[in-house]
């Protein structure tokens, strides 16, 4: 659902994470006071997307994409899930492979001509990880004739962690 349309049903400091349009990672580290930052990269590889994926890239879901799962951490703890699908064609000479444990955000926001789309807001778990999330979030990010698909799920750790309500 549209992050507008999701805005009577969430918590004000929910909703302060979920509707920021700036970069995850930087708001994970201010809000962390010191704890530590981490990548944990769960899964790289190339293969099909989800369909709903390859409608919000607008490709067709026989063209294999580039997908990459991690867990943003902080002392070791997962406190957001993501997962971010490109179509394969566009990553070539992106060097995205070469991430590792560096986070996305590090690298994206630092393209000026980087358009971010409308974001979406979701209540469901996510389908690459076996974790449960309060709340979640994805959106396209437009660089260079690159489209990626960012999707991002908060954990109960963050929560406890940052004393937000769980819903």
């Amino acid at each position: 659902m549209p992050v507008k349309a999701a805005r009577p049903a969430m918590p004000l400091p929910w909703w302060r994470w979920v509707a920021s349009t700036d970069s995850l990672t930087a708001r994970l580290i201010m809000a962390g006071e010191g704890r530590r930052f981490c990548v944990r990269l769960l899964r790289q590889s190339v293969g099909p997307a989800f369909v709903d994926e390859t409608q919000a890239l607008g490709t067709s879901r026989h063209h294999y994409a580039w997908r990459r799962e991690v867990a943003l951490c902080l002392d070791n703890t997962p406190w957001v899930v993501a997962r971010t699908v490109a179509p394969l064609s566009q990553v070539q000479g992106q060097r995205l492979e070469t991430l590792g444990s560096r986070s996305l955000g590090s690298w994206l926001f630092q393209q000026p001509d980087l358009v971010r789309g409308p974001l979406e807001v979701s209540t469901q778990a996510p389908r690459f990880a076996a974790v449960e999330a309060l709340w979640g979030r994805r959106s396209r990010f437009e660089h260079a004739g690159l489209s990626l698909l960012v999707q991002e799920y908060f954990l109960p750790a963050m929560a406890d962690a940052l004393s937000l309500p769980s819903r």
